[in-house]
């Protein structure tokens, strides 16, 4: 199947969750290189958000999986981070929460569809 044809498939919800996971991994991947490489939890979150798009963009029933590890990573991460730093900087606030509320928005949206998952 080709790529075109792959996006016009694609529900707009899932195409969003794809967007956002890879964005997400490759932001993690970017901050790893640019600020320390002993952020291993970075590079994790990373490495599983690339995991989880490549998943949401063939439709496999494994991304159920990897969406919910990454759902209790991310929590614990962005919880963790805004109990430490709230009020210190303020974009970073901002941009924590929306991270934390877009896990957990695409986090309710994969587990509610998983039956249409593909093996």
């Amino acid at each position: 199947m080709s790529l075109k044809s792959k996006l016009k498939n694609m529900n707009v919800v899932t195409f969003a969750a794809f967007v956002f996971y890879a964005t997400v991994g490759i932001v993690c991947f970017a901050i790893l290189a640019v600020v320390d490489f002993s952020l291993i939890h970075v590079g994790i979150i990373g490495i599983l958000s690339l995991i989880a798009a490549y998943g949401l963009f063939r439709n496999r029933v494994w991304v159920f999986w990897v969406v919910i590890a990454l759902f209790f990573i991310a929590t614990t991460f962005s919880g963790y981070t805004l109990y430490h730093v709230l009020g210190e900087n303020l974009l970073f606030d901002i941009i924590a929460i929306i991270y934390l509320a877009l896990t957990w928005i695409f986090t309710g949206y994969i587990v509610a569809r998983r039956g249409t998952l593909e093996a």
